[in-house]
């Protein structure tokens, strides 16, 4: 019998699904909202061109208002809720999807409902992979703790390219030149470069 090896976090379409969390109207003053809802929107043509399922929710919609247009979600029915997790809402989403393996985090804020969606899905024993282009607060420090903070509980973080690319797998699929279109402009800034540039103890 083979060893079990270690947890590689690999992606796969049949395995997987996007979560896209809260990217509403009241959030628009969130540090780089403009930039992370483009970086979710790119995922989300991905995901539905390798027939990835995807789920949206939204905090309490009555007073902060509906899912962002420029997120091209339609065709998602949003998922209201008040906690601040994702899983409670989409419980019976998770439930009837007993091949998923692996989820994929994108929207606000990170160190509330991006934290604690990922915490709710690692204890179901499930790979988090957190879109770290696709996720912010309104506070920076906030958000590198929490991405640091995902990472020390066992999230893998990546960007949002390096998964797309790992979902197709192969310049030989049959849907790759329409995703080649898509990742042909390099995703927008969405303020972590200075993050990655010289030691930072957070990411050690």
């Amino acid at each position: 019998m083979a060893a079990v090896g270690p947890n590689l976090g690999r992606v796969l379409p049949g395995s997987s699904i996007l979560f896209l969390c809260d990217m509403q109207e009241k959030f628009r003053h969130i540090a780089y909202f403009p930039q992370i809802v483009s970086v979710a929107a790119r995922v989300l043509k991905v995901a539905r061109l390798l027939d990835v399922p995807a789920v949206l929710t939204e905090q309490y919609p009555a007073g902060l208002g509906p899912t962002v247009p420029e997120l091209g979600a339609g065709g998602l029915r949003p998922v209201a809720k008040t906690c601040f997790s994702m899983v409670p809402a989409v419980q019976r989403e998770l439930d009837t999807r007993p091949q998923l393996r692996s989820v994929l985090l994108c929207g606000i804020e990170t160190h509330a409902c991006i934290l604690n969606t990922a915490l709710d899905l690692l204890d179901r024993g499930l790979q988090v992979h957190v879109v770290v282009d696709a996720c912010s607060s309104r506070n920076q420090v906030d958000r590198l703790v929490a991405l640091a903070r995902m990472r020390q509980s066992g999230a893998f973080l990546s960007t949002s390219e390096g998964l797309i690319l790992q979902l197709v797998g192969d310049a030989a699929h049959p849907r790759f030149k329409e995703i080649q279109k898509i990742i042909k402009e390099p995703a927008q800034d969405s303020g972590l470069l200075g993050v990655f540039q010289g030691p930072n103890p957070l990411f050690r």
